[in-house]
């Protein structure tokens, strides 16, 4: 995890080495002053040497300003060197989030992911700005008062001693029961976040049905594990503060009545003894600073694996040595093609969803895809991009199989509009320019023309120009899907995908934009997954899927006469039809 994690210093190096050496410094100066001040008191105070005491007064002030200006320089370091750390862990997630397969993003809750990249990073942050800056204080504090206790006394350091040697067997036991419940506390916080990404995003749908309460009710009960986590953990963690408490009070009586004896008996000056006093509060503090650490870099430890596991996370879709960067054209073959998604359940095996799936497309063609819910027209798509790899079989495009293309190269041969249409938030034009970075205006209107677009983005004040809300919230579900379909073709793809993508169009605007394609993209190869046959009944072949399998593949009439299934959608739709006419 370490090795993982210090990667990301980078450019924060040396600011990360300035903050310790900083502190040193600060530390040196502090260990000065109470020999400056046990020689004021033995050899000015009770020598009545008043010029001592002012020379050694202003050495002190000249050695307090000194230790000020190290630790401001160490603080000034050490945050500048944990939120270019923080930035740089953000960075190196995100980056390999954006290479993730769909099977691996099946893997983490969007949730989940979100409290990695903001809570988890937020913690390691702080953890490593109090290890670079106490890590380095505390230790050097407490080998230089202990180096100078001993100095003075070696008896009296003895009782220093056994103080960290209690505070430390007390830190283990903390640390080794807490670090467990901090594992299951961040758990925790991903589902708290997700009950309110979820309530946030379905917020129309909570207020149509009145399940404010029920939501409420839900995200209360998400608090409440978290808080009972952390009360949990922190009934441990505050055992600390006691032991600390304890360890110190013992430490100052015992050397009162131990020192008080030494000094009468002359064995020990009155300023040595005060020295000691101030070295045994640094001592003190020094353990309490490392206890504060020990604590911190217990939870961090949990938000640590977590972000690792992120960052390690290996992509299993890979590129070849030496792949194919071009598409021949726009033809699609599956043979003998089985799939599963991979399930990360311990002990749950895989099923597959498309079984021994077979069929040849030629470029340019246009093929529709008829199904019921869950017989696996989307799964069947997404092999073509590869999004997912198959698990027996060939997808072959352009007569090659995916798996030998560059991924960009064949993606950026493929559009696809996905059931979930997806606009960002920005303009218009920024969304469309998804689909080419460098189109023209002129190229824009004519894509969105094709998709239908064109009349209702003129009616916008703004037009082109409109401001789009996140999640596409501002326009209606069919105007999206215009858009999504209009930045498709800016890519000037040899494969159109359209999965159910004209659900939310009437029937008209559909016709429209099927007539469209096969106008102006009679060289694309088009693939329009349907739940209506209107969208698909002139389409070149038709495949029927049913439960992962392909029951049937033809033209419109063809499957009228050949596959039961088909005719039923077919007659149910029609019945539906005459029944709207006759109202």
């Amino acid at each position: 995890m370490l090795k993982t994690l210090l990667a990301e210093v980078k450019e924060y190096k040396r600011d990360s080495i300035l903050a310790p050496i900083f502190i040193i410094l600060e530390v040196i100066m502090e260990i000065i002053i109470p020999v400056m001040m046990a020689s004021i008191i033995d050899n000015g105070v009770e020598k009545g040497n008043i010029r001592h005491v002012c020379i050694m007064g202003v050495c002190m002030i000249a050695v307090a300003m000194l230790s000020l200006t190290f630790g401001t320089l160490s603080g000034k370091a050490a945050a500048k060197a944990s939120t270019g750390f923080a930035k740089n862990i953000r960075n190196a997630m995100f980056g390999n989030i954006q290479n993730y397969s769909f099977s691996n993003i099946d893997k983490y809750s969007t949730a989940g992911l979100i409290t990695r990249l903001t809570t988890d990073v937020t913690n390691v942050q702080n953890s490593y700005q109090m290890v670079i800056r106490m890590c380095a204080r505390s230790p050097f504090m407490l080998i230089f008062a202990m180096i100078m206790a001993f100095t003075i006394n070696s008896e009296l350091a003895l009782i220093f001693l056994g103080a960290i040697v209690f505070l430390g067997i007390v830190l283990f036991i903390i640390i080794k029961n807490a670090h467990p419940i901090f594992m299951s506390v961040f758990r925790k916080y991903d589902d708290l976040n997700a009950s309110v990404q979820e309530n946030i995003n379905a917020v129309r749908v909570v207020k149509a049905y009145v399940r404010e309460d029920y939501e409420i009710s839900k995200f209360k009960k998400a608090c409440t594990n978290v808080y009972c986590m952390f009360v949990k953990a922190e009934k441990i963690i505050i055992f600390n503060m006691p032991a600390m408490q304890l360890a110190m009070y013992a430490c100052i009586l015992m050397l009162s009545w131990l020192g008080a004896k030494m000094v009468v008996g002359g064995s020990l000056t009155t300023g040595q003894l005060m020295s000691l006093f101030s070295y045994i509060m640094n001592i003190l503090m020094s353990l309490m600073m490392l206890s504060m650490v020990f604590v911190m870099v217990t939870m961090s430890k949990a938000s640590g694996d977590r972000i690792v596991e992120v960052i390690n996370e290996k992509s299993d879709l890979t590129n070849k040595k030496n792949p194919i960067k071009d598409v021949k054209d726009g033809s699609i073959e599956f043979k003998n093609v089985s799939f599963a998604y991979k399930k990360h359940e311990e002990g749950v095996e895989d099923v597959d969803v498309l079984t021994n799936i077979n069929f040849k497309i030629e470029s340019g063609q246009t093929i529709g895809i008829i199904g019921g819910t869950g017989s696996a027209k989307s799964s069947l798509v997404q092999l073509i991009p590869r999004l997912y790899d198959v698990n027996e079989g060939e997808v072959l495009v352009g007569g090659v199989d995916v798996r030998d293309y560059e991924m960009e190269a064949l993606r950026d041969e493929v559009a696809m509009v996905l059931q979930k249409n997806v606009l960002f938030s920005g303009t218009i034009k920024e969304n469309l320019r998804w689909g080419d970075k460098n189109a023209t205006d002129e190229q824009m209107v004519h894509a969105c023309k094709l998709a239908q677009a064109d009349d209702f983005i003129k009616q916008f004040p703004d037009g082109y120009d409109t401001y789009i809300e996140q999640g596409g919230s501002n326009v209606s579900g069919g105007q999206k899907q215009r858009l999504c379909i209009a930045r498709a073709l800016l890519k000037k793809p040899k494969i159109l995908i359209l999965d159910d993508s004209t659900s939310a169009v009437d029937t008209k605007t559909d016709t429209l934009i099927r007539k469209a394609f096969k106008e102006e993209i009679p060289n694309t190869t088009k693939l329009i997954i349907a739940q209506r046959i209107s969208s698909v009944q002139d389409a070149d072949q038709i495949i029927v899927l049913d439960e992962g399998e392909i029951t049937g593949m033809g033209t419109h009439e063809e499957l009228l006469v050949s596959s039961d299934i088909y005719r039923d959608v077919y007659e149910s739709q029609m019945k539906g039809a005459k029944l709207d006419d006759s109202k």
